[in-house]
């Protein structure tokens, strides 16, 4: 039996050190340094760690859940880097996020701003304000135009998946120079999946596609399943958060409801032992790691809040895997965590396997 003493010193086995502060230091040195630390500090460093882990676990496919508005403030760019060093195998974004980005990407700007400031005037004199950023709107318009130019160019008669309309719209911005996500993603065949992309220019891009006799067809439960295929072709996953939402429910999903595609209640080729419940047939295959960013706490009840440890509860979490989460603004996490994963990691990530299938991708 533990003696008190014994209890104390497995649990007071880890030091808080005091941050020092020499010169130079990196970021990742930093982080290294408030992982010693606590709070959402602390957590920070946390989810550095636990990315590095999962590019460096060759066993590992990759999800990003990217929700809100923060192409707007400066951060696409990031999700581009993610991209192109191969630390992320599936993008599900908001709407918002990949096309907001591509009025930059086509040589526009955002501009800093107030937050306290007559919306009245922005309104006439055709600006939109993101908190402190403001947007053109003729900008918008042009980015939505663009849009619903490349819709015109789709076979009107076909019934796409998010993930198929994105992957020939990123084609077709390639092709144009303009080096959006979309555009970056279809490069390194990353798919992207926009459950909810309807809510974002792409809803007024259709539109303006449907005024001119164009109708465009985007099917939900395709994409599901398309998604949800997925898992045949993976051994375990890691997911990053960047805020909640949509993204973040969907990714979720794919650890406990892609069995319910298969007779037998399990999803076929995948090695590792499912989870089961007492009470039903269903298996699960939680997320090996889990980090997220979020200004959003659980006790509403909502899953942008939802902690990892209730996750467990419905199987979407492992209990040996390794989570944490960062109450902290993604603009001021998401540079920060960037920056060191560049400092730290120098291996050369390869794609997961079933990017690189050529039946994945439409011609």
């Amino acid at each position: 039996m533990l003696t008190v003493e014994m209890e104390l010193s497995k649990i007071l086995s880890k030091k808080v050190k005091a941050i020092e502060v020499t010169t130079p230091t990196s970021i990742s040195e930093l982080l290294h340094k408030m992982a010693q630390t606590g709070f959402q500090g602390r957590k920070l460093a946390e989810i550095t760690e636990i990315i590095e882990k999962m590019v460096k676990d060759k066993d590992i496919t990759i999800m990003m859940g990217y929700a809100g508005s923060l192409s707007t403030a400066g951060q696409w760019r990031i999700i581009n880097w993610f991209i192109e060093n191969n630390f992320i195998d599936v993008l599900v974004p908001t709407g918002a996020n990949i096309s907001e980005d591509i009025v930059e990407a086509m040589g526009f700007n955002y501009y800093q701003g107030f937050h306290l400031v007559n919306d009245r005037e922005l309104f006439k004199m055709g600006l939109n304000r993101y908190y402190d950023v403001y947007g053109r709107e003729d900008d918008y318009l042009k980015m939505t135009e663009l849009i619903a130019e490349f819709i015109q160019t789709l076979d009107e008669s076909y019934k796409y998946s998010s993930r198929e309309f994105l992957y020939l719209f990123g084609k077709y911005l390639c092709k144009k120079g303009i080096r959006s996500i979309v555009a970056v993603a279809a490069e390194k065949r990353v798919p992207i999946f926009c459950p909810a992309i309807i809510d974002s220019p792409y809803g007024d891009a259709a539109l303006i596609a449907k005024s001119r006799g164009f109708n465009l067809t985007i099917d939900a439960v395709k994409d599901y399943v398309e998604f949800m295929k997925i898992a045949e072709k993976v051994k375990e996953t890691g997911v990053i958060y960047i805020g909640g939402g949509v993204p973040k429910d969907f990714i979720q999903l794919f650890a406990v409801t892609a069995d319910l595609l298969y007779p037998e209640r399990q999803i076929p080729y995948r090695e590792k032992t499912p989870n089961r419940r007492n009470i039903s047939d269903e298996t699960y295959y939680p997320h090996k790691y889990a980090v997220q960013i979020t200004t959003d706490s659980p006790q509403w009840g909502g899953l942008s809040g939802c902690t990892f440890e209730e996750a467990v509860s419905w199987g979407k979490e492992t209990p040996e895997g390794s989570f944490a989460q960062c109450y902290c603004d993604a603009t001021i996490a998401l540079p920060i965590i960037a920056h060191a994963l560049a400092e730290r990691i120098k291996i050369k990530r390869k794609p997961s396997a079933f990017r690189l299938e050529k039946e994945f991708w439409p011609s």
